[in-house]
């Protein structure tokens, strides 16, 4: 039995709550059970240096952790003057995955910039980041699209994220922090809505894994991202 009392399969809780800030071209507060995760987009005609006058747009991340979104207060990273490397590894991983759905030659010269900002986190905060990210990126785009500032579509599919992992022997979905700690496996798995793979991070913590095990989760993050995916186009309808 998992501590929540969940099936193996049975995600947490998940909300989408769509156009939180007044001033965001973009904007969700995303929550999967205790871990909740505060998402805006910002649209912007600057683009990196090396980007200019190549007629592409660009998608890029940022990510942070309020001091008391865990148990125990967490410095500021702006206080210590460096990022630490989990930090900077997640706001990659979110920028990565929101890339892989737009098309940037459509996008135009605009940059889209998701800041990820988790306000309480219970396991799976870089899960639930992209998943919220996916609809403030959306709503940015369509902010642009009725600016005419786009050349098309944009947007070539949906994408979301679930954490899997094998806990006390059993392939279960969408980690909490209790069973993150003690998971012999902990992977992340970020999935199209058409269902395509754009990523996954999978670590044995103590005993190996096996090819069928591997299996297992897959077909668990599968289901995850599916009904995810409803949440999304419900939340942007």
């Amino acid at each position: 039995m998992r501590p929540s009392g969940r099936q193996p399969d049975q995600m947490r809780a998940v909300t989408l709550e769509r156009n939180v800030s007044p001033k965001a071209e973009g904007s969700c507060l995303v929550s999967f059970g205790g871990t909740r995760v505060y998402v805006t987009a910002t649209v912007e005609t600057t683009l990196p240096s090396w980007r200019r006058g190549s007629g592409l747009g660009w998608v890029t991340a940022e990510y942070g952790m309020l001091p008391r979104s865990t148990d125990t207060r967490t410095r500021r990273e702006a206080a210590a003057g460096k990022q630490s490397g989990r930090t900077q590894e997640i706001q990659r991983l979110i920028g990565r995955s929101l890339r892989a759905v737009v098309d940037m030659e459509a996008l135009g010269e605009n940059q889209i910039t998701l800041d990820c900002d988790v306000l309480e986190a219970d396991g799976g905060t870089r899960t639930a980041a992209i998943t919220g990210a996916y609809v403030a990126m959306a709503d940015a785009i369509g902010w642009l699209k009725a600016r005419s500032l786009t050349r098309g579509e944009p947007l070539r599919d949906s994408v979301a994220a679930i954490s899997c992992g094998i806990y006390r022997g059993t392939p279960v979905l969408d980690l909490d922090y209790v069973e993150d700690v003690e998971a012999h496996t902990d992977a992340n798995f970020v999935l199209t809505g058409s269902g395509k793979f754009v990523e996954i991070q999978g670590t044995a913590e103590q005993e190996p894994f096996s090819r069928e095990e591997l299996e297992q989760l897959m077909s668990l993050a599968e289901k995850g991202i599916a009904d995810l995916t409803i949440l999304q186009k419900a939340a942007l309808a």
